[in-house]
């Protein structure tokens, strides 16, 4: 027995010994032979050099420093690489250690608002009330901090009890309401326009809800929705658009899902007022081209050409809230008839080009020269509910409908347009034309202003996108085509502007 545990003492040994061996010669063994090389290397150094020329000489100095520089450079190469890669490690730790520190922030945030939600219950409680019947004196303490809305919410409180019915006024027109504003604005505001401006601007508000000022800075652009809001004695919402703006909800705001509110904006909260009220409502996006209209604005472009109005509905969520805002049905809000929007806009190299999509849908008044001071006796403001204004521009589509002279030339002069620049009208321009005309000749217009109007900027407009520089002949002929139809001295404002595009050219 004792010679076998002998020989497995020796066994194990021996393989111990033969492992590290065979691991001594996969790491030491390579490095047996390096001295034996560097002797072959100083051999043939010794043999060859006595024998080197200049040029032998000077080819073995370049050698020996392109190769230092070659293992320089693969040096370098591998420093900046683990550099690379441990300050990469480094900075993913940082990032992961930042990530838990928001994370555990946003748990005690979290924790705090349901600590302030249970408190809020029971101050509630204990006033003898349940969240559901609180009273209106209680919505502006209570409902502002948990309902989702709490701006909206605070409309709600704020027109509970408000009478918000105007009278109708008696025996007025268009017309009239045209020259009363016009001399408010100069002899409250000393805000001056002229009367076709005017016209302009009723007869636009007819035809759509949208209507862009367009012009230089200092030309009043912003000054015609405010004076109008002071008018109608309802002042105008102004906000200001933002370059940073890429979608609907720089407009309307968002749904925050860890404070569980609705980041309420100017723009929604002026838009939901306006379901309570029954005057004009006027909302101005100020400088609007700041930022792509199509982006922000796109879904009201498209909603207010759905011709049933109950469906001009904007989603603001897609879930819905016993206690959201009275106007609020499933989460969506119905875009009211008594808002008109207004845009400004700067011509300038510091905003977008507003594209066709928009000018289609929208009218555009263009402001090239301030106002001329008048005398203008003093006008009051003109308390006038929205329905009866819309009743006005009704009545002039059934006592000023477009003349079939006018349209049968309007359709000739459609042919040129077409065979010339290759420009169409489309059927949501004529439509707008039918509204716009009758408004304008009710304001005190003629039906040959107002096409004049329609057509210098709703068709010139789309000549500028073309070359214009190969189509100066056109435009002459398109002048000489206008007189044809309609005789000389009349579309001042396309002949106006077709000179200035020729003299672009």
């Amino acid at each position: 027995m004792s010679a076998y545990f002998e020989y497995l003492r020796e066994m194990f040994l021996k393989v111990i010994v033969n492992i590290a061996l065979f691991i001594a010669d996969i790491f030491a063994g390579p490095w047996y032979r390096v001295p034996g090389e560097f002797a072959e290397y100083n051999d043939l150094f010794s043999t060859y050099v006595p024998n080197f020329d200049f040029f032998g000489w000077f080819f073995y100095v370049l050698f020996w420093i392109l190769l230092a520089a070659l293992v320089a450079g693969v040096g370098y190469l591998l420093y900046r690489f683990f550099r690379r890669h441990i300050k990469f490690v480094k900075t993913e730790l940082d990032k992961q250690a930042l990530r838990d520190q928001v994370e555990r922030l946003n748990y005690e945030l979290y924790q705090a608002v349901q600590e302030r939600d249970k408190i809020l219950n029971l101050k509630v409680t204990a006033m003898g009330l349940k969240m559901d019947d609180l009273t209106k004196t209680d919505k502006n303490t209570v409902e502002e901090v948990v309902s989702r809305f709490p701006k909206l919410k605070y409309v709600d409180h704020e027109y509970a009890d408000l009478d918000v019915s105007i009278p109708e006024v008696e025996n007025i027109s268009l017309e009239e309401i045209c020259n009363r504003f016009r001399l408010f604005a100069a002899s409250q505001l000393k805000l001056y326009y002229t009367t076709d401006t005017i016209r302009q601007l009723f007869a636009g508000m007819a035809a759509s809800k949208l209507i862009i000022l367009e012009g230089i800075s200092g030309t009043g652009k912003t000054s015609m929705p405010y004076a109008l809001g002071k008018f109608f004695d309802f002042d105008a919402n102004i906000c200001s658009v933002q370059p940073s703006w890429k979608d609907r909800s720089e407009l309307l705001g968002y749904y925050n899902e860890f404070t569980k509110k609705f980041n309420e904006t100017e723009f929604l909260r002026a838009l939901y007022t306006a379901t309570y009220r029954k005057d004009l409502n006027i909302i101005v996006l100020d400088e609007m081209n700041l930022a792509r209209i199509e982006y922000y604005f796109a879904e009201f472009l498209s909603i207010m050409e759905m011709p049933n109005i109950n469906e001009w509905k904007i989603e603001l969520i897609n879930s819905y809230d016993n206690n959201d805002p009275e106007h609020v049905n499933q989460g969506k809000i119905l875009i009211p008839q008594n808002v008109i929007f207004f845009g400004t806009a700067n011509n300038d190299d510091s905003t977008f080009t507003i594209s066709d999509k928009v000018y289609d849908r929208a009218i555009s008044l263009f402001f090239d020269n301030k106002g001329i001071p008048f005398d203008a006796e003093y006008t009051e403001q003109l308390k006038i509910p929205y329905s009866q204004l819309e009743g006005l521009f009704q009545d002039a589509l059934n006592q000023y409908p477009v003349s079939e002279t006018i349209l049968a030339q309007f359709d000739k002069l459609d042919s040129f347009v077409i065979s010339n620049f290759k420009l169409a009208f489309g059927n949501r321009i004529l439509k707008q034309l039918k509204v716009f005309i009758p408004a304008y000749v009710a304001c005190g217009g003629t039906e040959l202003e107002g096409l004049d109007f329609i057509f210098t900027n709703k068709i010139l407009k789309k000549i500028e996108s073309l070359n214009i520089a190969f189509l100066r002949e056109e435009l002459k002929q398109l002048n000489l085509k206008i007189d044809e139809l309609f005789g000389k001295d009349t579309f001042r404002m396309a002949h106006a502007y077709i000179n200035n595009l020729i003299k672009m050219s």
